[in-house]
């Protein structure tokens, strides 16, 4: 009886984990406008999700299903936005504000294949440089420690473009010449 329970109590769980993992791959999926993936991948989803509100309905008199069930959301959290993380799906823009304006930033970043984008800019303490650069996520951190390798006083900002039109750079990226 006991190993019953317990093997209902793992069952209940690793279900949770799943489902969510793809309910969080499937609502960015969706954000990032991959219709018919999201709507595949929820097929899934509601399938693992009625099997798994079942086993809990079917035994509410066991408290331990229930938290089980629970402790799986959270898990499932967890695990999906850690699934989204590898997959760095799009694009993310990058200002870079640095009072390093002798210094050839701009130029070291291209020569790493990013799109780098300049203009001159007045800051509280005098002249910067302000950068804007456009890179896919899954480069996202290299990127940041680039920037912190050559100047580490970097003022940085990143948020992710809704949509992307034009430029040489597009073309680039996705022929995978980032270095």
């Amino acid at each position: 009886m006991l190993e019953n329970s317990i093997m209902m109590v793992v069952i209940i769980l690793v279900i949770n984990i799943v489902y969510v993992s793809f309910f969080t791959i499937r609502m960015i999926l969706t954000l990032k406008g991959q219709r018919y993936l999201a709507a595949f991948i929820s097929t899934i989803e509601v399938v693992i999700y009625v099997i798994g509100l079942g086993l809990v309905l079917d035994n509410l008199n066991e408290i331990q299903n229930l938290v089980a069930y629970a402790v799986g959301y959270g898990i499932g959290v967890i695990v999906g936005m850690k699934i989204e993380e590898k997959l760095a799906l799009g694009y993310i823009t990058v200002n870079v504000i640095t009072d390093q304006i002798n210094q050839n930033l701009p130029k070291m970043l291209r020569d790493k294949g990013y799109g780098v984008t300049t203009w001159a800019a007045q800051g509280l303490e005098g002249d910067r440089q302000s950068m804007q650069i456009l890179t896919p996520r899954k480069y996202e951190l290299k990127l940041y420690q680039t920037i912190k390798e050559l100047d580490p006083r970097a003022f940085i900002i990143a948020y992710e473009p809704k949509s992307i039109h034009g430029g040489f750079w597009v073309k680039s990226v996705k022929k995978g010449k980032l270095k």
